[in-house]
């Protein structure tokens, strides 16, 4: 996990947006792989974590959201790999220290082969939820709440103060330019992200206030969502278009809520079938009866057992498991281990009974016995 923001730029928790720009830009310098004196592998990393620090503290809504969560909070505003340079939204701040060039020389936009002007895809976010094994009896309606990006409402993703844009001049439209460098081997042509609209194809000659030139925006965002009957721990439920807003008119990404599904105290899940223990005494075990047996859902249903029933064996309850998903209503069964207790002390009238009990088990005899009992052996 990265270290505190503040740490990391230096700053105190209370820091003015000034003083946070003023620090990042002096570390920018430091630490930037071009003009660094240390390591190019060490400077780099330093490099982006500072420019992580800065895009987080230096927007009012991610800040918001990183003081009251801490990384969790803004964590889902990067991609799975978490903070990239596609993610870096601050260039017009310090495009005065390096120039035009700042983005080319330490490659900017790590999708360069898909950062044409098109639209693309938003990501897709994931969200955890605790549930109770009882909840998943039937269908189960929460609300979650959960940061994401959308298109800055300002500016309706243009980046451009009251959503307007033009046509970039540096590229065409193309959001690619080629770029010629000079190096041993002699001159070399490449193609990458344009500097100028950052691989949108699109520029404004001001930038929007509220998102700060980026198209986008942090939001919270609370819906309520139903979870099936027969959930399953680790499943997953997709959300189509509740990820982060698309880039260039590109489509949402999608949420995935992964349920976990909490074991319940007494039950065994097995699949659709559950399993649980009945507590018998040994006369209904030989002579047969019924129990009581508490379903997962709080309810009693009874339970037969045979006579001549052994202890450990396993009885069923048909219709008392777990729903069944892929078939609505349909439910499977809840299986009993059968087990007796014994009794630490008795009465006087229950130990006469016991040793009586005992006195005829062991006194049984085979006819085999009274034949050899009748011819004297």
């Amino acid at each position: 996990m990265p270290r505190d923001y503040y740490e990391v730029l230096g700053v105190s928790k209370d820091a003015t947006p000034d003083e946070i720009k003023k620090a990042y830009r002096s570390l920018a310098r430091k630490y930037h792989p071009d003009v660094s004196s240390e390591a190019k592998e060490i400077a780099e990393e330093k490099f982006k974590e500072v420019s992580e620090a800065y895009e987080v503290l230096s927007d009012a809504e991610k800040r918001k959201l990183y003081d009251q969560y801490g990384h969790a909070g803004v964590d889902k505003q990067f991609g799975s790999d978490g903070f990239t340079w596609d993610d870096f939204t601050r260039y017009d701040d310090i495009r005065d220290i390096f120039g035009d060039m700042f983005g080319d020389m330490f490659g900017f936009g790590r999708r360069r082969q898909q950062s044409a002007a098109g639209p693309r895809t938003g990501e897709s976010l994931r969200y955890d939820v605790e549930i109770d094994l009882a909840d998943a009896l039937a269908d189960k309606e929460i609300d979650i709440s959960y940061p994401r990006t959308r298109n800055c409402p300002e500016c309706k993703g243009t980046g451009g103060k009251d959503g307007k844009s033009e046509t970039c001049r540096n590229c065409g439209g193309q959001g690619r330019v080629q770029m010629v460098r000079n190096s041993m081997l002699g001159q070399m042509v490449q193609v990458v992200e344009c500097p100028t609209c950052r691989g949108r194809g699109k520029t404004f000659e001001e930038r929007c206030e509220k998102c700060h030139g980026s198209g986008r925006s942090s939001e919270t965002t609370k819906m309520r969502i139903k979870i099936p009957a027969g959930i399953t721990d680790g499943d997953r439920i997709k959300i189509p278009g509740g990820g982060d807003a698309g880039y260039n008119g590109g489509q949402s990404g999608d949420l995935y809520v992964v349920v976990h599904v909490k074991p319940k105290k007494g039950f065994e899940r097995d699949g659709i079938n559950l399993w649980t223990m009945v507590t018998t005494t040994y006369p209904r075990l030989v002579l047969g009866g019924e129990e009581d047996v508490k379903t997962l859902d709080e309810k009693t249903a009874r339970l037969n057992i045979p006579p001549g029933t052994q202890v450990g064996a396993v009885l069923r309850i048909q219709g008392n498991g777990m729903p069944r998903r892929a078939s609505p209503g349909v439910r499977g069964d809840l299986f009993v281990r059968v087990d007796i207790k014994v009794p630490k002390k008795v009465s006087g009238m229950e130990e006469e009974l016991l040793r009586k009990l005992d006195e005829s088990a062991g006194s049984k005899t085979t006819k085999k016995d009274k034949l050899k009992k009748k011819l004297g052996l």
